[in-house]
């Protein structure tokens, strides 16, 4: 008895437990002090002769300075484009073509640990999801459109398919290399050539992904890589040399591309901002939802364009979701972006960090009831701890604008009807979720929901062979898949 009693008595300790710290080795990454353009194939100075230094989030350290592009720089770069595709990319074969893609991707799994451990050191964002997440699908779109470029003919049978020409891409700072991935590949594959800008605030893993397209001796100029801000996605979109450009970002931004090329020949994609509705029915198999709901709001520190930020839960199961659901924030783990443990990592800029703290507290100004779990943050760099809003009404600016950080309104519904209510109230459309172990219901809702992606037990899954899109103010053209052909392709 006593025996039994010394076990019991050491459950309480056994609680107490906490991970030992896992870091993932940083010097597997060696970072320059100072790059330049990638232009013609060969690293270039900028003819502006400014630079910009690039800060990781997680410290506050300033980790490398990197070239801000002028109008003459981009003029350079589209140039570059432009003969690299007139002498030779376009008229190459197409198997031809499918084996740089190949190359490319196979040259990013072999430099997979370095390229994560630099993602999460310019983003913020945990190693965990930039090792398992981030690198393999980048890799897994190279390879997935290699597969496409000899067959353009078979998936558009009685058209002939040419590409384009010189495609303008600019990507966000939320998913740096995969979001390359999603736009060269296609690019390439279709025959175009690319001038890229990456995000201000994380350019380095375009920059080293400028190094694997010498290692995968692909012909110079077929890819160029422009770094800077605004001001340099401005001189491309005004460039007259380009004829495709493709935007992931801001709703804000992409109204001012639009209003920029209108009445210009230039082919626009954009993908934009969201406010996703996460819809857990009274007969889903909660634990399994809430795992969803966490993925859904709290990956990537929330900085996901289809994150599930409004949580709609059926009446009837709301005290017993909610209760799971604080239970399961209390073991989020936030700190170190390389610490393999950790599950909420460091948000991206003061900037960004700033703008999630004025919604937060007009979440709280307008009535809704916030809910943080205890979290010790680190005494460095930018941090915001895992939240939930509960008392949430439709008009609250948490539950009509894109935080674009760990945030989530949990509001509730009575009935199928209301929810596709609820969920369409928003000027957005990029992504939903439903949770019920109804079919005909996921059918249901999916019919109803406008949303360009809408995930049934599951939430933020991707892969490359799926199409990626919204609706409304969340953009138009797709990614992903045999869609994501054909915003680089003309038809004869």
């Amino acid at each position: 008895m006593a025996q039994v009693e010394k076990r019991t008595a050491s459950v309480p300790a056994l609680l107490e437990w906490e991970y030992a710290p896992a870091p993932e080795a940083r010097d597997i990454v060696q970072i320059r002090e100072r790059y330049g353009l990638f232009v013609g194939g060969e690293e270039v100075e900028p003819r502006s002769g400014e630079w910009f230094e690039s800060i990781s989030p997680s410290t506050e350290e300033i980790l490398f300075e990197a070239a801000l592009a002028g109008a003459e720089d981009v003029d350079l770069a589209v140039s570059a484009a432009r003969g690299a595709f007139d002498n030779g990319w376009a008229k190459l074969a197409p198997a031809e073509r499918a084996k740089y893609l190949y190359r490319i991707a196979r040259i990013i799994q072999e430099r997979s640990r370095e390229l994560a451990v630099a993602e999460s050191l310019d983003g913020g964002k945990p190693i965990r999801e930039s090792r398992d997440v981030d690198l393999p699908l980048a890799a897994a779109h190279f390879f997935y459109y290699a597969g496409w470029a000899d067959k353009l003919e078979y998936a558009y049978p009685n058209r002939t398919p040419r590409p384009l020409g010189v495609a303008a891409q600019i990507i966000p700072w939320n998913f740096p290399l995969l979001m390359l991935s999603w736009k060269i590949a296609p690019a390439l594959a279709c025959g175009n050539t690319v001038v890229l800008k990456p995000a201000e605030t994380t350019p380095l893993t375009a920059l080293l992904f400028a190094d694997i397209c010498r290692q995968a001796e692909l012909p110079p100029g077929v890819v160029n890589i422009v770094t800077g801000d605004g001001t340099t996605g401005g001189h491309l979109v005004r460039h007259g040399g380009i004829d495709k450009l493709a935007f992931t970002g801001s709703t804000e931004v992409g109204k001012l591309i639009m209003r920029e090329l209108a009445g210009r020949d230039v082919r626009l994609t954009l993908e934009l901002g969201g406010k996703a509705a996460n819809i857990v029915f009274d007969d889903a198999a909660l634990d399994q939802a809430v795992e969803g709901i966490v993925n859904g709001i709290y990956f990537n520190q929330g900085h996901v364009c289809c994150a599930g930020s409004r949580l709609l839960v059926q009446e009837s199961i709301y005290e017993p979701l909610l209760e799971k659901l604080k239970r399961r924030l209390s073991t989020l783990r936030v700190g170190d972006p390389l610490d393999k443990n950790t599950d909420v990592g460091a948000i991206n800029s003061k900037a960004q960090l700033d703008r999630i703290t004025e919604l937060v507290a007009s979440g709280e100004a307008e009535g809704a009831e916030m809910y943080q779990p205890d979290c010790r943050l680190p005494e460095r760099g930018y941090w915001f701890v895992p939240t939930l809003f509960t008392n949430v009404a439709q008009s609250h600016r948490i539950a009509q604008e894109e935080i674009f950080g760990p945030v989530l309104s949990v509001l509730t519904f009575r009935t199928p009807e209301e929810a596709v209510e609820k969920a369409n109230n928003t000027p957005y459309g990029l992504s939903a979720g439903v949770w019920t172990e109804k079919g005909s219901r996921i059918l249901w809702m999916v019919e109803r929901l406008r949303a360009g992606v809408v995930w049934a037990n599951t939430f933020n899954r991707f892969d490359p062979t799926s199409p990626f899109g919204g609706y409304k103010e969340s953009g138009f053209g797709r990614e992903g898949g045999r869609h994501g052909l054909a915003p680089y392709l003309r038809f004869e």
